[in-house]
C-alpha cells in the first residue's frame, strides 16, 4: 500500500488487544483504520475500536472508499431505495434456509456475502424457496476481473451448474424484494363495522365500503357479511 507508518493487523480475535495497544497513541496521533479489500466494519472488524474512540470523545471521520455492498446494489438492476444487509450467509443448510424463509416475504432488497464454496448451495436454496425471484451475484467489484450475473434464481443456478464462473473468493448476492401483497385478515373490529354498515347499506355497498377502507379482498368481506346477515 506504500504506507511507511507503523501498521498493526486488526482481526476479530485481537481487537481488544489492539485497542489496548494503541491507547497510548490515541490522543496525540492520527490513526487510520484501513481495509485491504472492501470497506472497514462492513463484515470486517473495527466496530469495537470505533465504539472505544466514541466513548473517549475522540474525533472520528470516514473517507469513503470502495464497498462491495454498495457497488453490488448499484449494479444489480434491483430496487435499492430500501435494503437489508445480512453479512455472511450461514454456512450450514439449516441456517441458510431459516434466514431465506425469513426474507421470503420481505419488501426489502436483501444482500449477502457468501464464499465461493457455499455459493451453489445458497442459490440452490433460493431456487427451492422462490425460484423466479430476480437475483444478482457479483465478484471482484471495481477490479479488473469484475463479474456480475443477473437473472432469476433459476437462471443463475444454471450458470453455476455450467461452471461459467470461477468459484474462488467471495461473492455478493442481491435478492429482489417480494412482490406478493400481504393478505389482510378480517379482525373482530372489522366484523363489528360490517354488522353496523349492513343496518344502513346494502350488501354490495357494505362490501365496497369495507374493501375501500381496509384493502381486504371483497371475497372475504362478502363471505363474512353473508354470515352476519344469516345470524
Amino acid at each position: 500500500m506504500g504506507i511507511k507508518k507503523k501498521l498493526i493487523p486488526l482481526h476479530d480475535y485481537n481487537e481488544e488487544a489492539v485497542i489496548n495497544k494503541i491507547s497510548k497513541y490515541q490522543y496525540n496521533s492520527k490513526i487510520g483504520l484501513i481495509s485491504d479489500a472492501g470497506s472497514p466494519l462492513i463484515s470486517d472488524p473495527g466496530f469495537n475500536l470505533i465504539k472505544s474512540f466514541i466513548s473517549k470523545k475522540i474525533m472520528i471521520t470516514s473517507i469513503p472508499g470502495p464497498s462491495s455492498l454498495i457497488v453490488a446494489l448499484q449494479v444489480s438492476g434491483l430496487p435499492i431505495n430500501k435494503f437489508a444487509f445480512y453479512g455472511f450467509i450461514p454456512k450450514n443448510n439449516g441456517g441458510r434456509k431459516l434466514l431465506l424463509e425469513e426474507i421470503a416475504t420481505s419488501k426489502l432488497t436483501s444482500v449477502f456475502f457468501v464464499s465461493g464454496k457455499h455459493l451453489e448451495n445458497l442459490v440452490s436454496n433460493i431456487v427451492e424457496l422462490f425460484y423466479m425471484r430476480e437475483i444478482s451475484i457479483c465478484k471482484e467489484l471495481t477490479k479488473l476481473n469484475e463479474v456480475v450475473f443477473r437473472g432469476t434464481a433459476t437462471d443463475i443456478y444454471k450458470i453455476i451448474q455450467e461452471k461459467k464462473l470461477n468459484f474462488r473468493g467471495e461473492f455478493v448476492v442481491v435478492i429482489s424484494p417480494s412482490s406478493k401483497k400481504n393478505k389482510k385478515k378480517l379482525s373482530s373490529k372489522v366484523q363489528i363495522q360490517i354488522a353496523k354498515l349492513l343496518r344502513k347499506y346494502s350488501l354490495t355497498e357494505t362490501v365496497q365500503i369495507v374493501h375501500n377502507l381496509t384493502e381486504i379482498s371483497k371475497k372475504e368481506i362478502y363471505k363474512m357479511a353473508i354470515e352476519i346477515q344469516n345470524d
